[in-house]
């Protein structure tokens, strides 16, 4: 009696590149050592229709010509949510397949239980390979939403999941979490490369063909990228990225990418003990009340996709205790911060080369926004100087390796929500001056220089 060999290949968990033998660089990506042997199996023909009903054979593919397509507008569903509808550009697209992917405990099948249950007028499935229908329950009853339309599958097989979804014809399937999920078609156990390609794939037919949206919840590797092949990314529409300091109660939920809207969004969200609560003025939290007369404090007005963002960044000077002066950053560039302190020395003529530093932004959050540049740039001359900056001053300008400081996008956003806010003085660049509007009662600032800037504060 001969027994039938297992069949097994190499894929690459980088990007999904196949192989027959182990390779130690990959030559699709050029990523090293990223080979993992699975077992594999040919799928049927039958597989790639697993969700349709009866019948597997697919109609004959049409091609049309480009300009006789009449242009539709996408009609998004509200999720009830404003910070989701944000950084999904507007609300649900039908048909979209989304993938969410964060840190272990962040928060992000409350989110989407949560948001779920409050769509009280959409048939929602939710399938839960990680939690018990019990679990669920508790968390559900924590939150206190109640939806008639809700249904719950604990299930992993991707062909009763299917065959239940053509049962209940949901409007909205959320899948919790993609990494746990299995197809029939594939001997590699879940969570494999192969697994994850073959499993997102399915669901990939399925929301296209049915105009289903389907929401894919995702974990992440320990440096910090979604875990499975890159491929994952390129299949769906929507990648958002659910991030925040577990000792905070603030947590980001930021857009990677998006065929239906801007990269650039954010979504701000509390975490309570009755799930999440979004933040809509996350400036007046961000900024922390203190007393006056503290040094190495200043606000930057930053900007995260359209929205105006006003937060306090820290920065603490101290003599090198040892030969090797420290630089200690917690939410901002380190090689950034590295350029701005040479630029401080050479243009400045401070000595920062004998100072230990250390920066850090109030709230957990992370800056990329350029204009955070000349906020930083005082706080480390104020806590260098040890002399505290003027209350109710805010900051927005990008520092070149001259010195100067240029002009940032869309000020009139960033003085409006100083305005708001109540500030009484801002420094911008002098380049910006084309497009200010007039804000009563705040007084603009222009700068062109870091000596302009000290003599103004200082």
């Amino acid at each position: 009696m001969s027994v039938s060999k297992i069949k097994t290949a190499f894929f690459c968990t980088n990007c999904g590149h196949e192989s027959p033998k182990w390779l130690g660089k990959c030559p699709s990506c050029n990523q090293w050592n990223t080979f993992a042997e699975e077992v594999v199996q040919k799928e049927p023909r039958s597989s790639s229709a697993a969700w349709k009903d009866g019948s597997t054979h697919e109609k004959n593919p049409k091609s049309f010509l480009l300009h006789e397509m009449k242009t539709e507008t996408l009609k998004r569903q509200d999720t009830g949510d404003l910070e989701l509808d944000r950084v999904l550009g507007g609300g649900i697209v039908p048909g979209s397949i989304i993938l969410v992917a964060g840190e272990p405990g962040i928060g992000k099948s409350t989110l989407f239980l949560q948001n779920a249950l409050k769509m009280k007028d959409t048939t929602t499935l939710y399938i839960s390979g990680e939690e018990s229908p019990q679990q669920i329950k508790m968390r559900a009853d924590r939150i206190g939403a109640i939806n008639e339309n809700f249904y719950l599958l604990a299930e992993t097989n991707t062909q009763h999941i299917f065959t239940e979804i053509k049962k209940l014809k949901p409007d909205l399937v959320i899948v919790d979490s993609v990494q746990t999920l299995e197809s029939p078609y594939l001997d590699s156990p879940a969570g494999s490369v192969g697994q994850i390609r073959q499993c997102a794939g399915e669901f990939q037919k399925f929301a296209k063909e049915s105009a289903t949206p389907v929401f894919l919840i995702g974990h992440i590797t320990k440096d910090g990228s979604i875990a499975g092949p890159k491929l994952l990314e390129h299949m769906v529409d929507t990648v958002l990225q659910f991030e925040g300091d577990r000792h905070y109660a603030y947590r980001m939920l930021r857009t990677q990418k998006n065929r239906f809207g801007s990269t650039s969004e954010l979504g701000i969200y509390q975490m309570t003990s009755e799930g999440m609560q979004p933040v809509a003025n996350p400036s007046e939290i961000l900024i922390s009340q203190k007393e006056d007369g503290l040094s190495g404090s200043a606000i930057a007005a930053t900007l995260e996709g359209i929205r105006p963002l006003l937060l306090e960044v820290q920065a603490l000077v101290t003599q090198s205790v040892y030969g090797t002066p420290q630089r200690t950053v917690s939410g901002f560039d380190l090689r950034r911060l590295q350029l701005l302190l040479a630029v401080l020395e050479k243009r400045g003529g401070f000595h920062f080369g004998v100072k230990d530093v250390f920066i850090n932004v109030a709230g957990g959050l992370k800056v990329e926004d350029p204009a955070a540049d000349l906020a930083l740039v005082v706080a480390l001359l104020s806590s260098y100087e040890d002399v505290s900056v003027p209350l109710h001053t805010c900051f927005a300008g990008e520092v070149g390796l001259n010195g100067e400081i240029r002009a940032v996008n869309r000020i009139e956003q960033r003085v409006a929500e100083a305005a708001r806010l109540g500030f009484e003085k801002m420094l911008i660049s002098k380049f910006n001056t084309k497009s200010l509007p007039k804000s009563p009662g705040l007084e603009v600032v222009m700068v062109s220089k870091i000596e302009d800037v000290y003599r103004a504060v200082f």
